[in-house]
């Protein structure tokens, strides 16, 4: 029996939308960074919501919160990629503001949830 369901955890059922959102995103790469940046943004997002259900069939809140840090660290892991393709302007005339802030929100919930786990 897990102590937490992920499926439940708003942490978790966020983290599956922007993994959502940055595939989309990453659809409208140009075909010469379709293998490259835009599979790192991918696999970094996938890993979110997967250390998030990983970490809640583990049977202690410490062996839990291992998992969701390694879970923050891709949401920085992510963010960084997508400040990266900012900067070299790899969708022009994209919002890019609006992923980053809904990362953000993200990274602050997995935090928050570490912390209750305390």
């Amino acid at each position: 029996m897990l102590r937490h369901n992920f499926r439940q955890l708003r942490i978790w059922i966020d983290s599956v939308e922007l993994t959502k959102d940055i595939y989309h995103f990453t659809q409208k790469f140009p075909v010469e960074h379709k293998f490259g940046l835009s599979s790192q943004l991918y696999r970094a997002a996938v890993s979110i919501p997967s250390n998030i259900a990983e970490g809640s069939a583990r049977k202690t809140d410490k062996d839990f919160s291992h998992f969701l840090t390694m879970s923050l660290g891709s949401a920085f892991e992510l963010e960084t990629q997508i400040i990266v393709a900012q900067h070299c302007v790899i969708i022009p005339d994209y919002d890019y503001t609006a992923l980053i802030l809904q990362i953000q929100v993200l990274q602050k919930q997995i935090a928050a949830f570490v912390n209750s786990l305390k």
